[in-house]
């Protein structure tokens, strides 16, 4: 995974007005922690962090404090409509530490034939690495599988370095048998013949 750099000005003012003033200046107010600093409050470029945030698990780079730090995104408020970042927490890491954190995982290949259906039991798979290595999915192949069957989290080959966080047994994903059409449409279909 790259690493995102974004220009960052640390926040003087606080409260609900110098928070609206910073967006309406098209920033967005945030806080990174971590390591046993004290927080460090921050104005961030609404667009550019808008823009890496679409990278799961982001690893960032802003300036705190005249010196380069990296964080992850820890806690992403959003405007119920819009949309738009509202604030951001950011957790700060650095280089070879280990962090948790929930990779999404994609599913490649056709299932058996049978009009099966694959069910994500966990959209995302909690795992253990290294802040600046860390995956921004995990692929699964279900080719061939038919009902019944499911993909245990041990079942999923992982990267170098990269270790579950979650119980081996949990099941990531399970292929369903499709549901035949309902009985009352048979019958209604049946009595609008006689």
């Amino acid at each position: 995974m790259s690493e995102i750099r974004l220009a960052a000005e640390t926040r003087t003012e606080f409260g609900k007005g110098a928070a609206r003033r910073a967006r309406r200046a098209g920033l967005v107010p945030g806080v990174v922690y971590g390591h046993g600093h004290a927080p460090v409050h921050l104005n961030l470029p609404g667009h550019d962090l808008m823009m890496a945030l679409k990278t799961p698990n982001a690893l960032l780079v802003v300036p705190i404090e005249g010196k380069d730090e990296y964080v992850l995104p820890k806690a992403v408020q959003r405007e119920a409509i819009k949309r738009t970042i509202e604030h951001v927490d950011l957790l700060l890491v650095k280089r070879g530490e280990k962090v948790t954190v929930e990779v999404p995982v994609q599913a490649e290949g056709e299932l058996a034939a049978g009009g099966n259906l694959l069910e994500h039991v966990l959209q995302a798979l909690p795992i253990e690495a290294e802040a600046t290595h860390l995956p921004e999915a995990l692929t699964v192949s279900v080719e061939g599988l038919e009902a019944g069957a499911s993909v245990l989290a041990k079942d999923i080959v992982l990267p170098a370095g990269v270790s579950l966080a979650v119980e081996a047994d949990a099941v990531v994903l399970q292929v369903i048998a499709a549901q035949a059409a309902p009985v009352e449409a048979d019958a209604e279909a049946e009595g609008a013949e006689a």
